[in-house]
């Protein structure tokens, strides 16, 4: 074996292992005991400790300064274990375990403090987690940005001075839209209560019908929905309600999407660095662009609404037209998961302005909740009501993940290049999705984009599949002429 293929050998064991590890973090999530949580946060500190010697054995080094790839793909390799490794180096191991530790017992008490609407139970941990991911982002910046260091491990080659600028030039034509939109009577919506059983039956059939290989995966609940693993095991979850079935079927369209962009990487990726979305931006993409584009279009929302009445009966809502409406209600709300299209990014924008002031310095935690309530009256309108649906409502900060929510918002951005480039393709496609046939869009997008895996630079791979570079036009395009149809402005 010369150095290329021993580098490859001792990558593909380390990225076994932290399939392992984010599968210890699946069951957390959906079977295991509460009780638990303390033994499995050692569990996690035991193998994040066993995954940075890995990540920052010296021998990488020299297998990197000795390894010649034998083509395209071999160079990105090689570009991805080195971009991971000076990352790992500058990380101490003991904080590395440190943080794997405390975060996954943090995760356990948000959890508990979300059910019971108690700040005050979650801040000291919370104050840990910051203490503890700002030193690491000193140690990854290395006297640079540290909120640039941590947006680099979820959107790497971005800046948070360039994602400002593109919410900036985003939040104001959002604004005005809403307020247009807020102007007009709201759609009728759904009547009644909905089963359980029926919901995980429909949304089972939802995640089939735009291509979830359930061979390889698997529909599970948990309190905030979310998608893991890559390969030949990647699990999804959702959640119901009993007077909200759109929370469960969208949240699940939206995993599928993340899910499938998984799946359909190249088997030949399978336990290398290329075997895994390129970025949290554009794996967002994929999520978005099943659940908005796709999933809430009329032609796939007329087919929805006809399985509906076959689940559930008379909900309320008269036909397809009206359904459409309903699907797409833009509404006050306080979550963040079930905002409607229009406001989504407004909810992205007010997290990453607070997580950029936490992690300076700017905004003590203990001073999160009223930071949080004074934004979010000044950019919705309304006051917060309660904790959990406020500052508590996300898993993120509990278990470290800083740097994470802007990249939703660029999903976002992602998925109206994309999609315009989609119909431009494709211009048959409302045929098909009209009858819950989703093969033509899905297809384009593992042809275009989900097959490649890591092997272009996030804003590459998208120029790569949408034939433009990433910019914010399309999707304000697609919202306004979306949303003025539906209401009549």
């Amino acid at each position: 074996m010369n150095a290329f293929d021993d580098l490859m050998a001792f990558e593909r064991d380390t990225q076994a292992l932290g399939q392992i590890a984010g599968r210890l973090g699946w069951d957390q999530e959906t079977v295991m005991p509460r009780g638990a949580a303390p033994q499995r946060g050692e569990e996690m500190a035991a193998i994040e400790s066993v995954l940075h010697a890995r990540r920052s054995d010296p021998r990488i080094a020299e297998w990197l300064e000795q390894a010649e790839a034998p083509d395209d793909a071999g160079k990105a390799q090689l570009r991805e274990i080195r971009r991971a490794y000076e990352r790992a180096v500058k990380v101490p191991g003991d904080l590395a375990k440190k943080i794997a530790q405390v975060t996954s017992e943090a995760q356990g008490k948000w959890a508990q403090a979300r059910a019971d609407d108690d700040v005050p139970a979650f801040l000291p941990v919370l104050e840990e987690v910051v203490a503890l991911k700002r030193e690491e982002g000193q140690a990854l910046a290395a006297g640079g940005h540290v909120y640039d260091a941590m947006v680099e491990d979820y959107e790497p080659g971005t800046t948070s001075a360039e994602i400002a600028a593109i919410f900036d030039a985003m939040r104001p034509k959002l604004v005005e839209l809403r307020g247009r939109v807020l102007e007009k009577p709201a759609p009728k919506g759904l009547e009644g209560t909905f089963a359980e059983a029926a919901q995980m039956e429909l949304t089972r059939k939802l995640a089939t019908a735009f291509g979830y290989d359930m061979h390889h995966g698997r529909v599970d609940k948990a309190v905030h929905p979310f998608s893991s693993g890559s390969g030949l095991d990647v699990r999804i979850t959702t959640r119901t309600s009993e007077i909200d079935p759109f929370n469960c079927f969208y949240s699940t369209i939206h995993e599928v999407g993340h899910a499938a962009y998984e799946q359909n990487i190249s088997r030949g990726f399978l336990l290398t660095p290329l075997g895994r979305g390129v970025s949290m931006g554009v794996h967002e993409s994929q999520s978005r662009i099943y659940e908005n584009q796709l999933g809430r279009g009329r032609a796939f929302t007329g087919w929805l609404f006809e399985e509906m009445r076959a689940a559930f009966g008379d909900f309320g809502v008269a036909d397809a037209e009206a359904f459409y409406a309903a699907v797409n209600t833009v509404h006050q709300g306080y979550i963040r998961t079930e905002a409607d299209e229009l406001q989504y990014n407004l909810h992205i924008m007010l997290r990453f302005d607070l997580e950029r002031a936490l992690m300076s310095g700017d905004l003590d935690v203990w001073d999160l909740e009223a930071a949080w309530n004074d934004r979010f009256e000044s950019d919705f309108g309304y006051k917060v009501d309660k904790p959990s649906n406020g500052c508590l409502q996300d898993v993120h900060w509990s278990v470290g993940l800083f740097g994470y929510f802007p990249t939703y918002a660029l999903g976002n951005v992602y998925a109206g290049c994309l999609y315009q480039a989609l119909q431009r393709d494709l211009p048959g496609l409302d045929v098909q999705l009209a009858v819950g046939d989703t093969s033509a869009a899905t297809t384009w997008l593992r042809e275009n984009l989900q097959q490649y895996g890591s092997l272009r630079a996030p804003r590459e791979t998208i120029a790569h599949a949408a034939g433009m570079d990433p910019a914010p036009g399309p999707l304000l395009s697609y919202l306004e002429d979306k949303f003025t149809r539906i209401y009549g402005l």
